[in-house]
């Protein structure tokens, strides 16, 4: 069977977007999964930041993952993928000019897209991600972004986050990203369809949402009125194999334990082991002048 090129993949991530269609993404981690996913007719999977972290470095997700090796887990899908897949890029790993490196890198390994988004990481000591960068540095990494890029076909989406800011925030941020020269703009927590349609309004480019399965955006006709083309809707996929390993190991080794009925957030949550990175942070990061 004729195997297509990463240029072939991106274009048909393209047509996705220039479509009038809503497609839901597959969570692929690794090249077993990018194949099932594309054995089974999804039209275009994701490389989650989180999963990578989980997959590569099974750490919680505090941007401890590198860009080599996120992009090394990305080369690895796109050896053998046949369905386009996007990369979640974080912040592009720093800086504007760090932005251009991760575009370098993931373009080489087989991306059909990759997400940029304008989240502060690391989180500063104490505080959760919920900072946001300006909207001049967002832009100027979108920017960065468009300039580090070879094959046109690789889109580059502007990712910001609905739920951090008020709603007139966000209409200028997804606003300006878009006239920067983004390839679509990708918006997670977003409420509702109202609130979809107030920031839908002003956008012409494509949309990505992320909505973990909100039940009050399962509505796939109208959200792709809106112009929503891709929708992510978490990664099931990935921590159902944690479970499903769990539970084979388990029983091979007939072993009964109290984490027997844990589900696989708590398992994820158990063997990631978060409590030793907020007793570091303390340690380390806690620093006063």
């Amino acid at each position: 069977m004729p195997r297509a090129s990463h240029t072939d993949l991106r274009r048909n991530f393209r047509s996705l977007l220039a479509s009038n269609t809503c497609y839901h993404t597959a969570s692929v981690f690794d090249p077993m999964s990018a194949r099932i996913a594309a054995d089974l007719g999804f039209e275009v999977g994701i490389l989650g930041g989180s999963v990578a972290s989980l997959q590569v470095l099974a750490a919680p997700d505090f941007a401890l993952i590198t860009l080599s090796e996120f992009a090394e887990q990305a080369t690895r899908i796109g050896r053998v993928a046949q369905l386009p897949f996007i990369a979640d890029a974080d912040h592009g790993y720093g800086n504007a000019l760090n932005v251009m490196r991760t575009v370098i890198e993931l373009e080489r390994a087989g991306v059909a897209a990759l997400t940029i988004e304008d989240t502060l990481l690391p989180a500063q000591f104490g505080r959760k991600s919920t900072d946001l960068i300006s909207v001049a540095e967002g832009v100027g990494k979108i920017r960065a972004a468009l300039e580090a890029r070879v094959d046109p076909e690789l889109a580059i989406i502007a990712r910001t986050n609905a739920a951090l800011v008020p709603v007139r925030e966000v209409i200028n941020r997804t606003q300006q990203y878009q006239q920067a020269g983004a390839d679509g703009i990708c918006i997670v927590g977003v409420r509702d369809f109202e609130q979809l349609e107030q920031i839908a309004e002003g956008l012409s480019v494509p949309l990505m949402l992320v909505t973990y399965a909100n039940p009050l955006l399962r509505d796939d006709e109208r959200m792709a009125e809106l112009g929503v083309r891709i929708v992510v809707d978490g990664h099931g996929a990935y921590f159902a194999a944690i479970k499903a390993t769990y539970d084979c190991l388990r029983e091979q080794r007939q072993i009964v334990s109290n984490t027997s009925d844990l589900n696989a957030t708590e398992l994820t949550h158990t063997y990631t082991r978060p409590e030793d990175y907020i007793v570091w942070a303390e340690e380390f990061m806690n620093v006063k002048e």
